[in-house]
């Protein structure tokens, strides 16, 4: 399966047929696209990579080669810099503020750092205007140890190669996470060979090998192409490693770690000289491939080290002439094998090396130097400044963390340690900059229930800190109950009661029932010193299943008069009013006050706002309006680094997506949220991309899929305490269900609700639990008779997308029962509502329905709905008279995007020219009004 050495033309493809073909499709395909190559080390990602660059050359493609380095790993856009060094010339042709992105990123020129999306569609660009005379191929190996900025870049350059001439194809090993696990790209798993094929290799490479150390080596690789060619010089004693019968035990090691052995047998047998070579090759990234060195003079070059290629662990690059390791198993070996001093002085020699490449040098010398020394804390600092310049923030705390550490008196130390806290906060790193602020009080001083309130809320609100917060607020509120000083004056009591109410806040993003039972249990601890009104936060932030009932009478009086609120009390409330599905009582006020909040400087309590105006909007179907809430709420909180409400309103928008049938915009935010928030233990946003997940897949007929993240949310049957998803998503686990054919778990599950008495919690609730009764009904009369009370729920009107979505069930139902005619009553008004709405997938499943029915095909309507909210802007200006290059200064877009937006425009609004813009718009917007006043 392998060929001659990595990226060279292969000599013999065993046993890769599917894949190549695979292959072969992708290279030859019109359009631009990503692939991702995922599998284990030594499966023989790289041979296909290639393969594919071999072949991509041969039909006329520019192919650009990068590889991932772990010595590199830290550098930020170290990788990006490979890729795009070979391109970089072209920058000159791109316009002001797209050279400003790379100037800032690539030279250091003063500026903002870039965000990924910027940085992104700089780089769109660039592909584009290089790919304009040939397509381009970008080929990554091992992007595993690309670093995080380079891969979140690549992730959403992958994700938009649609439509252009380039494409991006990258190997990832299934052993080490990496940023390409979430990045939402089309992958290709790359299996172990198949016995027969394994067989067909060993026997090509080793065709004399012995019948015991044959059927040994086929044993042990277990179809791992390069184990296949490692494994039988050691069974066969050629190299005097490893004997077989220590092989033979070390079955159970995972195969990478035993080749890694076998290398550092072999290391073992070379010189000092010869090791010290290598070590100084494996810290700097050196011995790559040729093609992926794109950048002159930035990695070491090994020399003298003929021994390490007579041994197997180096080979000679065809092209450049220069030594490479022959798998990065060699590398790691090398590196574990080295003793610290030796790692330390190869460092120091390195540093010496990179001595006008500052952070290249600054991070040798962090690895090399262990006692204070301040002029290696100057590289440091220096490095760091450098490094958030370009956007690397967290590589510039992590020097002017080392920085401090290695300053020679208390003032360097203290002065290096707030800087790093103070980039630390601007990375959405506040727990850690908490820490480093921490980490130089003098000894024995403690935090006051203040300073913890104030800590607690940065972690939590700009970096999404749950786990930590709840830890430091229960142990205040517990020293403040338990020192009686909260009875004592009123001062206490007020901070008491703000550390509770964050408690709440906390565990209602934490999702999490073990924290949230501990919360509600200190709360009992309190007693009377619990107010009424945390008791309704309590109760209705918690889970409404099991606490809900009872608090929405009260929610309704309160706003009835919120003049007396704290802008923040009014947030609260409205929150509470959410999760029992009656926030429009609120929401006249919230759109009255949002601006002024945001104008005045309570920018978080406007956010929050924002967030609540768009679930209402989502809630009675004004989606296009919701949109534009979502994306002012989420450009708002990139803006204030408000990290946690920024992967809050991508939740609502890949929701909003996902019902809108916008399959790409759905899964990439759904992506991106939960690649932030699942390490973080934010179950409150996980379970809103699991829900976004479900209503995609249901949307698009992938009912399997859709069951597969209802489950995940809640179980049939039951309601997964403090899961606040698991009874919203009640229509979702029982349709995915039935089309599924898992009838008793839908109907289970529909009876589950009903014995949980959701109808008396809120009226959203009543409704689709009359409607999933009827879904599952087990006769025809008690089928009419859920749906009749589900229809004629006096709330149901301000739920359109639920009503259609139980509508059409039933209409379906109606029709296999009582014949088409009878079911169209149903139907007709589903498939209207879809249309109105802009729930595409729903629109389409209805007039198929419709179509069962025999009812005369309906021409569409136009409608806003289904446009999103920069195609609707894009449409406006266009339809104003500006040109694409216009249109794109004013909105930060290419003229090309611009272009590809109109494109999508013109069948959303029935047209086929950009004169018709005007009227278009017109009509569709008069059209929106009377259906808004109709519902």
């Amino acid at each position: 399966m392998t060929g001659l050495r990595r990226w060279g033309v292969t000599t013999a493809m065993v046993g890769r047929e599917d894949e190549q073909a695979e292959l072969v499709a992708f290279v030859k395909s019109a359009t631009g696209q990503a692939l991702v190559l995922r599998g284990e080390t030594g499966v023989g990602k790289s041979s296909l990579l290639g393969h594919a660059a071999a072949l991509a050359e041969q039909e006329g493609h520019v192919v650009i080669r990068a590889a991932g380095v772990e010595a590199e790993s830290e550098l930020p856009y170290a990788g990006l810099h490979q890729f795009l060094h070979p391109l970089l010339a072209d920058v000159a042709r791109l316009d002001d503020g797209t050279r400003a992105v790379f100037d800032a990123v690539f030279r250091g020129v003063p500026g903002d750092p870039p965000s990924v999306m910027t940085l992104g569609i700089a780089v769109l660009s660039l592909l584009s205007l290089s790919a304009a005379q040939r397509p381009l191929l970008l080929v990554l190996d091992d992007g595993q140890w690309l670093d995080d900025s380079s891969a979140d870049v690549c992730g959403f350059v992958g994700r938009r190669l649609a439509g252009s001439p380039a494409k991006m194809l990258v190997a990832v090993r299934t052993d080490l996470t990496s940023r390409f696990d979430t990045a939402a790209l089309p992958e290709l798993p790359i299996a172990a060979l198949a016995d027969e094929d394994a067989a067909r290799l060993l026997d090509h490479r080793y065709p004399h090998l012995s019948r015991q150390v044959r059927r040994t080596v086929l044993e042990q690789a277990r179809g791992n192409p390069l184990a296949l060619l490692e494994l039988p010089a050691h069974l066969a004693g050629r190299t005097g490693d490893l004997p077989a019968e220590e092989l033979i035990a070390q079955h159970g090691v995972p195969l990478p770690r035993r080749l890694q052995r076998l290398y550092g047998a072999r290391i073992a047998g070379l010189a000092e000289p010869v090791r010290s070579e290598l070590l100084r090759g494996a810290l700097d990234g050196a011995g790559t491939p040729s093609g992926t060195d794109t950048v002159p003079g930035t990695r070491y070059r090994m020399r003298d080290a003929d021994p390490a290629v007579a041994a197997g662990l180096l080979d000679i690059d065809v092209v450049t002439g220069d030594l490479v390791f022959r798998h990065p198993l060699v590398r790691s070996a090398v590196v574990q094998m080295a003793t610290p001093n030796q790692r330390r002085a190869a460092h120091l020699a390195l540093a010496h090396v990179h001595r006008e490449n500052l952070e290249r040098r600054a991070t040798h010398l962090a690895a090399a130097t262990v006692d204070p020394d301040e002029d290696v804390a100057g590289v440091l600092e220096a490095a760091a400044e450098s490094a958030t310049r370009r956007g690397g923030a967290l590589a510039a705390v992590a020097w002017l963390t080392r920085a401090a550490e290695l300053s020679e008196n208390r003032t360097g130390r203290s002065r290096r340690l707030a800087d790093a806290a103070f980039v630390a906060a601007h990375a959405a790193r506040l727990g850690q900059a908490h820490r480093l602020v921490q980490a130089d009080l003098a000894p024995g001083s403690a935090e006051s229930p203040a300073s913890v309130l104030a800590a607690a809320y940065q972690a939590l609100y700009q970096d999404g800190d749950v786990r930590s917060t709840h830890r430091q607020v229960s142990a205040a509120i517990e020293k403040l109950r338990d020192a009686g000083t909260a009875s004592g004056s009123a001062e206490p009591e007020e901070v008491l009661t703000r550390l509770v109410i964050l408690l709440l806040a906390i565990s209602q993003y934490s999702g999490d029932r073990a924290v949230w039972e501990s919360t509600r249990a200190l709360l009992d601890s309190l007693g009377a010193l619990v107010t009424e009104r945390v008791r309704l936060y309590s109760g209705t932030w918690s889970d409404v299943t099991r606490h809900g009932a009872g608090w929405a009478e009260p929610l309704r009086r309160t706003a009835a008069d919120l003049s007396d609120l704290d802008p923040w009390d009014i947030t609260r409330h409205a929150t509470a009013a959410y999760h029992l599905d009656i926030l429009s009582h609120y929401r006249p006020h919230l759109q009255r006050v949002v601006d002024r909040e945001l104008e005045t400087g309570a920018v978080a309590t406007g956010m929050v706002m924002l967030h609540q105006i768009m679930l209402d909007q989502m809630t009675v179907g004004e989606w296009a309006q919701a949109e534009e809430t979502g994306q002012r709420g989420l450009d708002l909180a990139t803006e204030h680094g408000h990290h946690l409400f920024a992967a809050q309103s991508r939740a609502y928008l890949a929701q909003l997506a996902a019902l809108r049938g916008q399959f790409g915009q759905a899964r990439d935010l759904q992506a991106e949220v939960d690649a932030w928030a699942r390490p973080r233990g934010l179950g409150f946003l996980t379970q809103v991309a699991d829900s976004a997940g479900a209503t995609a897949a249901l949307s698009s007929g992938d009912y399997e899929t859709a069951y597969l993240y209802a489950i995940g949310i809640t179980q049939p049957g039951t309601f997964r305490p403090y899961a606040y998803q698991a009874s919203r998503t009640l229509l979702d686990l029982v349709e995915a269900a039935q089309h599924t054919g898992r009838v008793e778990q839908a109907r289970a599950h529909a009876l589950a609700a009903r014995d949980a008495g959701l109808p008396s919690v809120s009226p959203r609730l009543g409704l689709i639990t009359h409607g999933a009764l009827a879904m599952t009904a087990e006769n025809e009369r008690e089928a009419a008779e859920m749906f009749a009370r589900a229809e004629s729920h006096p709330d149901a009107a301000r739920f359109p997308f639920e009503l259609a979505r139980i509508r059409l069930a039933h209409g379906i139902r109606v029709r296999h029962v009582q014949g088409p005619t009878a079911a169209r009553r149903y139907v007709v008004p589903a498939a209207e509502a879809f249309e109105r709405l802009g729930a595409a997938g729903w629109t389409e499943r209805a007039r198929a329905e419709l179509r069962a029915t025999g009812a005369p095909p309906r021409a569409s309507t136009p409608n806003l709905a289904s446009l999103t909210w920069q195609e609707r802007r894009i449409a406006e200006l266009a339809a104003g008279g500006l040109t694409n290059k216009e249109i794109g200064e004013r909105m930060h877009l290419s003229p090309r995007t611009v272009s590809s937006h109109l494109y999508r425009v013109f069948p959303k609004l029935g047209i086929t020219a950009r004169a018709a813009l005007r009227d278009a718009l017109s009509r569709t917007d008069a059209l929106g009004r009377t259906d808004v006043a109709q519902v």
